[in-house]
């Protein structure tokens, strides 16, 4: 199977083609004919907040997504507001209760504001559950079909770390703005004048935070379960500072399109950043998304303008000569990239730009990561030192560390 013939319906709507998805991600040639659970992409992100509405308008404000459909009481949904955005092929879905009954309130009374669903999009969403049944998955929702007049989508979903979910979602029959019982709904919110189209196209990956000692137990789950295949493993120096340590494996489907970056904590001085999500989000959890963009100074410029806040990178970082000995030519100077606090690794395949924001939440928990690949299939580990003394920074100021 060609990575052409697994584009996603939202990844052709959102205009992006083999050679951009290539450069965004990091894509690669994979014969899936023979997958026992195959996953075309990413569907959406599922999020449960204590307030939809203004998360909803945080996202289009700051972030610049666009609304496009809406579930509530207007629409016959009287337990809980939902809201879906979408910038390029991301989706992120944001819900919050209405109902003082409703399931939403245990859940964010538990972990805050954060994820609760990462929705994959995939052909057969029956063969995923029989397989997946067959090597002991718990099944959350049984294969199932939902239809209105613009369709019928096929439904299933398996539990994973913690209180996160996988829905399986075939939306091959379905033509409208989401799922049956969303009605279309257009943003109200005006972007300012000169503001690019979006500020992200696609998803990266989602990193999830695991207990000590589970790590390993969850990259069997998504080789056994999800046929995922292992794709890097970082452990020792690569993966800590003076004070605190962390150990994670990267696991991915067949192409790359969709990559779980799983952690685990370490013992080590003093509480990691692992510790402190876990501890806060009050259990395991998806730490924070990778969003893929082609123009990654625009957008931190962008973000800081609208108030979003990022991790520090000190002056040291740039001035190391080792750094620019190793990173070679770049598409912009060190200059630009230490104005905005953006890091930059290189590997055999080529290299990136990344950055990550402060938590998103009120929690210490969800952050984002901007990257910006240019050949390189990696995750930055020649940043990693610097990206959790950051951290550690920000944890130490929370009283935390």
């Amino acid at each position: 199977m060609t990575i052409e013939q697994t584009l996603t319906d939202k990844e052709r709507l959102a205009g992006l083609d083999l050679g951009q998805l290539e450069q965004l991600v990091g894509l690669v040639e994979y014969d899936g004919t023979r997958d026992p659970f195959p996953v075309s992409g990413w569907d959406a992100v599922v999020w449960v907040v204590g307030n939809a509405t203004q998360t909803a308008h945080y996202f289009q404000s700051a972030f610049g997504m666009t609304l496009v459909a809406y579930s509530g009481p207007t629409t016959g949904n009287r337990d809980h507001h939902s809201f879906v955005l979408e910038s390029g092929a991301v989706r992120f879905v944001i819900k919050g209760a209405v109902d003082p009954q409703s399931p939403l309130i245990e859940h964010h009374r538990a972990h805050g504001d954060g994820v609760v669903d990462i929705a994959l999009a995939v052909p057969d969403v029956d063969k995923c559950i029989a397989h997946a049944r067959a090597q002991g998955a718990t099944i959350l929702d049984e294969p199932h079909e939902v239809t209105d007049e613009h369709g019928t989508v096929r439904l299933a979903a398996i539990a994973t770390y913690g209180d996160t979910r996988h829905t399986l979602v075939d939306r091959s029959r379905y033509t409208g703005p989401y799922l049956p019982g969303y009605q279309a709904r257009t943003s109200t919110h005006t972007k300012r004048d000169g503001a690019p189209k979006r500020l992200f196209q696609a998803l990266d990956h989602v990193v999830g935070n695991v207990e000590l000692g589970r790590m390993d137990h969850w990259v069997d789950f998504y080789n056994r379960v999800m046929g995922f295949t292992n794709m890097a493993e970082f452990v020792g120096e690569d993966i800590a500072t003076d004070y605190s340590a962390l150990m994670s494996k990267v696991v991915s489907n067949g192409n790359h399109r969709v990559k779980f970056p799983l952690n685990e904590p370490a013992v080590a001085k003093k509480r990691s950043q692992i510790d402190e999500y876990l501890d806060f989000y009050g259990g395991p959890g998806a730490q924070h998304l990778a969003l893929a963009t082609n123009d990654i100074l625009t957008a931190v410029d962008r973000l800081t303008a609208e108030g979003v806040e990022f991790l520090a990178t000190p002056d040291s970082y740039y001035e190391d000569p080792e750094l620019r000995a190793r990173i070679g030519n770049v598409r912009a100077p060190i200059e630009e990239l230490q104005k905005r606090g953006i890091l930059v690794d290189r590997d055999e395949d080529g290299y990136l730009l990344q950055i990550f924001t402060k938590p998103l939440v009120d929690r210490p928990t969800v952050f984002f990561e901007l990257i910006e690949r240019h050949g390189s299939l990696g995750f930055g580990i020649g940043n990693f030192k610097a990206l959790f003394e950051a951290i550690e920074r920000e944890q130490a100021a929370r009283g935390n560390f």
